[in-house]
């Protein structure tokens, strides 16, 4: 098995980073849709039907694909023989910001339901805050996986 992932590895690598690509692409925009969708629409009304289509394909079409590529690619990686340096802290700071972008991503989630049930209570201010959330966790990210700190 670990000759297999080790000849994988080029293909492996490639995947993954096409699948972060698309995961993030789809985090960052979903809350910028929420600004929109809380700012410009009410429950019922026309552009309230058109982000709630358009929030549902982003989250269910791209970003739940990509993200479950992601963590498929990423635990390949994780268990080809000479890729991790366990002794080191940057895969656990890489751990705790995939756990953590993962936890973001349901929120996003919880969020487009509510607006589905017409429940949204998060202004678009809040909104805007909550879009830094996904570039705090690729920089932790990137920088553990890059400098391995």
């Amino acid at each position: 098995m670990q000759d297999f992932l080790i000849g994988l590895y080029p293909w492996t690598k490639a995947f993954h980073i096409m699948s972060v690509i698309a995961w993030m692409a789809g985090i960052f925009y979903l809350p910028r849709l929420f600004v929109y969708h809380a700012e410009q629409s009410v429950a019922g009304d026309s552009h309230d039907e058109i982000f709630q289509t358009m929030e549902l394909k982003l989250f269910r079409v791209i970003m739940n694909p990509a993200m479950i590529a992601t963590w498929i690619f990423g635990l390949m990686l994780i268990f080809t023989p000479g890729i991790v340096d366990w002794s080191a802290i940057w895969p656990y700071t890489k751990g705790a910001g995939i756990l953590t972008m993962t936890w973001f991503h349901h929120w996003l989630g919880y969020r487009r339901k509510d607006f589905l049930k017409g429940q949204n209570t998060l202004s678009g201010r809040h909104y805007r805050l909550i879009n830094e959330v996904p570039t705090v966790l690729m920089v932790i990210i990137v920088l553990s996986v890059v400098v391995r700190f």
